[in-house]
């Protein structure tokens, strides 16, 4: 993340926004890593809400207006590029079938409609005005809630590392029972392949 350490508050506002019609940049961990930056005492906390709220807002608008005066076929076409086949632009269609309007909202939350979320609502007609009502308070709190979440976790850096520190050898003993019982029942399915070619074959 060198941009956004460059950068700062642009780059936080420039990945958002790019990310929020469909290009394939790190916004939201462009906003937690800059959160927990500002809880370092490098960055204005502030700064870093308002740029990503702010690209946020701007970037579902354009793919909005991508939608709606571009169509499908456009956004397909320009999406196959950068991996939007339509099987996904379908799966995200869905969510919008089936919630209505206020999937908007919660959008943010989900990867793949937090990319296509106004470029899908473009291109089934949604009211630009209810797109930017629904879209403005999903916007807040999903930046919000990265937001706080990063600065939170900046603000505790020590305490975090202390408890995983403490908690690491249980992740350690996990992931050996794990792999110990992977292998088990490779083993058995194994056995159990070999015994059922041997019963066909007697």
């Amino acid at each position: 993340m060198q941009i956004l350490m460059r950068y700062s508050y642009a780059a936080v506002f420039l990945l958002i926004m790019l990310e929020d019609f469909g290009l394939p940049t790190p916004g939201e961990t462009a906003l937690v890593v800059a959160s927990v930056t500002a809880a370092a005492g490098r960055l204005n906390i502030w700064g870093v809400l308002i740029a990503a709220l702010l690209g946020a807002v701007i970037g579902d608008n354009i793919g909005y207006a991508i939608g709606h005066f571009g169509g499908r076929r456009l956004v397909l076409k320009v999406g196959s590029r950068f991996g939007l086949g339509a099987d996904k632009l379908e799966h995200a269609e869905g969510f919008f079938h089936r919630w209505g309007d206020v999937v908007v909202a919660g959008a943010r939350f989900v990867e793949v409609l937090r990319q296509l979320n106004g470029v899908i609502a473009g291109t089934m007609g949604m009211h630009w005005a209810t797109f930017l009502a629904y879209n403005t308070l999903g916007a807040v709190l999903w930046v919000g809630v990265w937001g706080a979440i990063g600065y939170f976790a900046g603000h505790n850096l020590k305490v975090i590392e202390a408890w995983f520190l403490r908690f690491s050898w249980l992740a350690l003993i996990a992931l050996a029972v794990a792999i110990v019982a992977y292998f088990l029942i490779q083993r058995r399915n194994a056995k159990a392949t070999s015994a059922s070619t041997d019963a066909d074959e007697g």
